[in-house]
């Protein structure tokens, strides 16, 4: 057994080697930062400072902390900087010995940490409210989300202080769990999935200037599912519609008025556990899932009854399954295999040369294979002017943010056009 881990850890390396020294001609922008503990989350917060005379942008991420044993855990804003459009970054000056150990593209710039808030215990998930990002909700390792309001606290907390200080705790679980997402319509509405089989929502739009850490009860306990449930999604315009996935391999939808039974479901949605579930922002019937089964799905929730389409090319787990807030056929998933897939719905079924099909199907755009351990999660920068900047983080603390070369994502034709002029 030792054997065997000693040669997967030396073919992780060698995968590691060779993606690296590849690395500035698949990026236009690649920065890698290790964390002193995994962080389980990441998120994009939409602040965005520009410094047009240093060519760059500040913005922040919303992370956690995982330690071991009895170190103290918190929720973490960083802060990092962005190149401006058009800025010049010239990949030539890199040769294959010579990539810096932070990456580039990013004006040299790193990660800096602005603020820690102690957390009882690891940040499963952490998310901003959108119609007020100051307020954050984490799923905890007890059964409770927890409800912070970033501006109420300082930048780090005293040294001999250990106590954790959320402004409002959410029951109504019994364990703990990974599912967790803000209505995008309906200020205060979360929707949350844990390991008790149960989804909880709750409003907790009349307690948004609670400070005091009281408990709130859910406004609604669905309770369809017969195994955990992985994960939760709003219907980005229907502020009643949510969806939910389990490890009972199914698929549900919710209306948030009918509260007895779900609006549809789909009992084996895939052939093991379903981890993942997003609905398209741009279009209203368009569903993404990801599985256990190693495939991510698509589906038009007009019609359940099949899927339209199975994405074949992780060979582990799929955990995560994001849509770009930029492009409606752009998909990006994440798996136990390391790998971030990138997926374009507009190229399925497509033609491709022989050689092409040895990289995979027509639809699948791009793999990010910068991490040499499980991704725990990804988020797409929705700022403008920042479109294809991902960050992603992993169980070995590293935390990558990166853009892959324009001329990958760029049609073909397009970008010989622009070099032509």
């Amino acid at each position: 057994m030792a054997d065997e881990q000693i040669e997967e850890d030396r073919r992780i390396n060698e995968e590691y080697k060779i993606w690296k020294k590849n690395t500035p001609f698949l990026y236009d922008l690649v920065l890698m930062h290790a964390l002193e503990w995994p962080s389980l989350t990441v998120q994009w917060l939409p602040e965005k400072n520009i410094q047009p005379e240093q060519c760059f942008s500040k913005q922040k991420l919303l992370l956690g902390t995982h330690t071991s044993g009895d170190e103290q855990n918190y929720l973490l804003v960083a802060e990092t900087q962005l190149p401006l459009p058009k800025t010049e970054i010239d990949i030539r000056r890199y040769d294959d010995n010579d990539i810096p150990a932070g990456g580039f593209g990013a004006n040299g710039s790193r990660i800096e940490l602005k603020q820690k808030i102690n957390h009882d215990g690891e940040v499963n998930l952490a998310r901003y409210m959108p119609l007020r990002p100051q307020i954050v909700a984490t799923k905890t390792v007890s059964s409770h989300v927890f409800i912070f309001d970033l501006e109420s606290h300082p930048e780090a907390p005293e040294p001999d202080d250990h106590e954790c200080r959320p402004a409002l705790k959410l029951r109504g679980h019994r364990r703990e769990g990974y599912g967790l997402e803000w209505n995008p319509k309906k200020l205060g509405l979360i929707c949350s999935g844990s390991d008790d089989h149960l989804i909880c929502l709750w409003d907790i739009a009349g307690n948004l200037d609670r400070r005091n850490g009281e408990m709130q009860d859910p406004l609604v306990t669905y309770d369809a599912h017969s195994d955990i449930v992985a994960d939760v999604s709003w219907h980005p315009i229907h502020e009643c519609i949510f969806a939910s996935v389990s490890d009972d391999k199914s698929l549900r939808t919710w209306d948030t008025r009918i509260r007895e039974k779900p609006q549809e479901t789909v009992e084996n949605a895939h052939s093991r556990e379903v981890n993942a579930v997003a609905f398209n922002p741009f279009s209203q019937f368009a569903l993404a899932t990801g599985s256990a089964d190693k495939s991510v799905a698509l589906w038009d929730i007009r019609n359940l009854k099949e899927k339209l389409h199975s994405f074949l090319s992780h060979e582990e787990e799929v955990f995560s399954v994001q849509w770009a807030p930029f492009n409606e056929t752009i998909l990006a998933s994440s798996s136990a295999d390391r790998r971030i897939c990138f997926w374009d719905i507009s190229k399925i079924r497509g033609q491709q040369s022989e050689q092409d099909n040895e990289d995979g199907p027509p639809e699948l755009l791009f793999i990010h294979a910068g991490h040499t351990s499980k991704v725990s999660d990804m988020c797409w920068n929705r700022q403008q002017d920042d479109d294809w900047v991902v960050a992603s983080v992993a169980e070995d603390n590293i935390l990558q943010i990166w853009r892959m070369a324009e001329n990958i994502y760029n049609d073909d034709d397009d970008f010989e056009n622009e070099e032509e002029v």
